[in-house]
């Protein structure tokens, strides 16, 4: 059973070698070879030049594929699975056209794992966890008002003006700036253009207390039903969003004047490659990753039910922290799927209890910080 993982980029490594390390046969495809080899060939000399041909070729009924290619290759190689009796996983929010392969996935006995790494990844473990947490208190009330937020960002560990800084070509960070998101605000669905028109404030229950900028993000309201929201549930906010730092926004204002503005595919390259040259990281210069997921309950007398899930970690000597929480989910995932501890079909992290529990205790070993503050019993 043979795992097959596609793609040697940034945030791939730390995963791939802990498969490998851990004795799984593991055959690495990328589209440069001498990349891989400079990333992982430490570890491993089964390295091939990425072809999908030659990947359908070698796969076998109970192998796994890992893709950690770009988004547009995950649903051929997960077809490529399912006939060849294999299953899939990717870090990747799952697209219609991967949610449509659920019953070829269950005809053919297979997994197809995907949102198992950061964001989406760990904050769907934490949301599990919480959602589950509040129905079996004390609290719980059909009639009490919710309120849920997530938030995940990756920053430099060190400041610097821009606020951010870039390991890769900041292209795809302009193109997100340009779609619209869905959210929940005091109770209505609240529909955003832009993100900069939803710029807003969030303090983070870190071990020193922190305020952040934060912004929805993509269609929130399906993962009402992800997290097993009960339709009855009075829903007073819901979002899923992204975290900058303080500052951000100011220091982004040219950019989002220019995304206003349509730019072209040429100029937004342009754009890029300028923001790469100066703002990016420094040989072994930190990166920082913030997640916290936060769900309360309210009734007439005030909130009677409140804990966040809070997580930080930066890179460090075994490299990004990007890097670690990204791929080593995407890793346990390929056990789960191998050992048959999750069921033939289309799937998003795990919500199994019992697994999320398995699967946190491994990010907190990622972390340099990572618990649950309990609002109504812990001081802050």
């Amino acid at each position: 059973m043979t795992i097959h993982w596609c793609g040697t980029g940034l945030s791939a490594i730390p995963g791939l070698k802990r498969l490998i390390e851990l004795g799984y046969p593991v055959t690495v495809w990328n589209r440069t070879v001498s990349k891989a080899q400079e990333a992982i060939g430490s570890d491993t000399t089964d390295i091939r030049p990425f072809d999908q041909g030659a990947l359908s070729n070698a796969l076998r009924q109970g192998d796994t594929v890992v893709s950690m290619l770009p988004g547009d290759w995950h649903v051929p190689l997960a077809q490529a699975a399912i006939q060849a009796g294999a299953h899939f996983v990717s870090s990747s929010y799952i697209a219609p056209e991967m949610r449509a392969l659920d019953l070829a996935a269950k005809e053919a006995g297979v997994v197809l794992m995907n949102e198992v790494g950061l964001d989406p990844g760990i904050d769907h473990l934490m949301a599990h966890h919480l959602v589950a947490a509040y129905r079996t208190s004390s609290a719980y009330d059909d009639a009490n008002t919710i309120s849920f937020t997530s938030y995940c960002g990756g920053v430099p560990k060190h400041a610097n003006p821009f606020r951010y800084k870039f390991s890769w070509a900041p292209v795809g960070v302009l193109k997100a700036l340009r779609s619209p998101s869905k959210s929940i605000r005091a109770g209505q669905e609240f529909d955003v253009a832009r993100p900069w028109d939803a710029v807003s404030s969030y303090d983070a229950p870190l071990p020193t207390p922190e305020t952040f900028e934060v912004y929805p993000n993509r269609d929130s309201l399906p993962f009402m039903a992800e997290y097993h929201f009960d339709p009855k549930w009075q829903v007073k906010e819901f979002v899923r969003g992204t975290l900058r730092l303080n500052g951000w926004a100011d220091a982004w204002r040219d950019v989002f004047t220019e995304i206003e503005a349509n730019p072209t595919d040429a100029r937004l390259q342009e754009m890029s490659d300028s923001l790469l040259a100066e703002n990016s990281y420094g040989p072994g210069e930190p990166d920082r990753v913030i997640m916290c997921v936060d769900l309360k309950a309210e009734n007439d007398a005030g909130t009677i039910w409140h804990q966040t899930y809070a997580m930080d970690a930066w890179g460090d000597a075994r490299g990004t922290a990007m890097a670690r929480l990204v791929s080593i989910p995407v890793s346990l995932a390929v056990q789960a799927a191998q050992s048959g501890a999750v069921k033939p079909g289309v799937h998003a992290a795990p919500n199994d209890l019992q697994m999320v529990a398995n699967w946190m205790a491994e990010i907190d070993r990622l972390a340099q910080h990572l618990n649950i503050v309990d609002h109504m019993t812990d001081s802050l």
